[in-house]
């Protein structure tokens, strides 16, 4: 069966990524190359995201507290919570997997089409691990990053929209988010969105590696790796939590 087959091609192709480069001078040069387009210029959509959302978050919760009996820091509460366990790693993940994703299949297929890959195999470069290697280790190296600014943000964005609205005092939100914080949280979260990074390079790489035809293969290409990248992201995401949260 195909996905029989893509499956096995996948799985060769990591294997062949994690050989160790042949000269780390001009890895370390790619990889600073990687971490600029694959995480510096994301700081942008993931602010931009961030900073609504976390609003959005607040202010939903603050209009639907009509129940006396709950305390007025739950706001602070649930917008901590849900930003740490699930909006920060996993929705920015999927906002990535378009971007960033995107990206990397239409730049690699570019390359297959237009026969550079194959003019490095010419040349006996490992070209998976020329192109590929630098950009995984970009993103193990900076997802964290982006999420700890996104949870940041996501927090001040939640205190901004409070407080212009009038429906929270400063002092009550920040209580409601150090009200039981347990920084195993933020392991939890950092692992996954690790995870999710390595899920977005490869399988975008994977997906641009393999492309034939034209520019219009390219195209279909990159949409089918934001497609599928989105999907093993949510199934990740359920497997990480069962195996850390409910462990």
């Amino acid at each position: 069966m195909k996905w029989i087959e893509g499956f096995g091609k996948y799985f060769l192709m990591l294997i062949i990524i994690f050989r160790a480069p042949e000269k780390y001078s001009i890895f370390r040069k790619r990889l600073f190359n990687e971490i600029e387009l694959i995480g510096v210029n994301s700081i942008p959509i993931v602010a931009l995201m961030s900073a609504f959302m976390g609003g959005v978050i607040s202010l939903q919760t603050a209009s639907n507290m009509s129940n006396p009996l709950l305390p007025t820091y739950t706001v602070g509460f649930i917008t901590q919570s849900s930003t740490i366990l699930e909006f920060s790693p996993t929705i920015i993940s999927l906002i990535l997997a378009g971007k960033v994703g995107s990206n990397v299949a239409s730049e690699i297929g570019t390359m297959r089409v237009s026969q550079q890959i194959d003019a490095l195999e010419i040349m006996g470069v490992n070209s998976l691990n020329f192109l590929v290697f630098p950009k995984v280790i970009a993103a193990i190296l900076f997802f964290p990053i982006l999420i700890i600014f996104s949870m940041g943000l996501s927090l001040t964005g939640g205190w901004v929209a409070l407080i212009l609205s009038n429906l929270s005092s400063t002092e009550t939100y920040i209580y409601g988010i150090r009200y039981y914080f347990e920084m195993g949280n933020i392991w939890y979260a950092l692992t996954k969105c690790i995870v999710f990074g390595f899920i977005i390079i490869t399988i975008s790489s994977y997906y641009g590696y393999y492309v034939k035809g034209g520019s219009l293969e390219v195209g279909k290409a990159s949409t089918q790796a934001v497609v599928s990248s989105s999907v093993a992201i949510l199934i990740a995401n359920f497997l990480l939590t069962q195996m850390i949260l409910l462990s």
